[in-house]
């Protein structure tokens, strides 16, 4: 019994072994980020990766102008992330997705109404090596399509995640 329990323990070392020297030779030292976005919006951020460089990042945000409306949003992107040559852990990465929230306008009684978005992202993403920390600057511009249509180019946003 003893032996076959150190069999079991040693087979699984080296999986786990294993599958993180596979991961890091791709370039993907996580798999998964969770933290906080501050930008023009702030908010949430939940970023996994479904292979060593494709990710789904999930974003609930918070924005707010004085005296005139306030949104909440969740936004979801697909990522793809790219090496940067001769910068460890620094990779930049491209995607899209779309979002759905609410706007809430301040004046007119408070009405609200359903937003709609199709959005876009461009951004350096850096895992900090020996430490669980995960950075990202990006732009994430924006195509409203209600409750008014128009484009937000203001989607300039620093993530600051645990990775796991």
């Amino acid at each position: 019994m003893k032996k076959l329990f150190l069999l079991f323990i040693t087979v699984g070392f080296l999986s786990i072994s294993s599958q993180e020297a596979k991961a890091q030779a791709l370039g993907n030292d996580y798999r998964n980020a969770i933290g906080g976005r501050f930008g023009v919006a702030n908010g949430i951020t939940f970023k996994h990766f479904v292979n060593s460089s494709d990710a789904l990042d999930f974003i609930v945000n918070f924005r707010s102008k004085k005296n005139q409306y306030s949104t909440f949003r969740l936004i979801g992107l697909y990522e793809r992330h790219l090496p940067i040559n001769n910068a460890p852990g620094l990779r930049w990465y491209y995607g899209g997705g779309a979002g759905i929230g609410v706007w809430d306008y301040k004046h007119d009684n408070h009405d609200s109404e359903i937003a709609l978005s199709i959005d876009g992202v461009l951004g350096l993403d850096y895992k900090f090596n020996g430490a669980p920390i995960n950075a990202s600057l990006d732009w994430k511009p924006a195509l409203e399509v209600t409750p008014d249509t128009g484009f937000d180019a203001e989607g300039f946003g620093l993530s600051i995640r645990f990775a796991f």
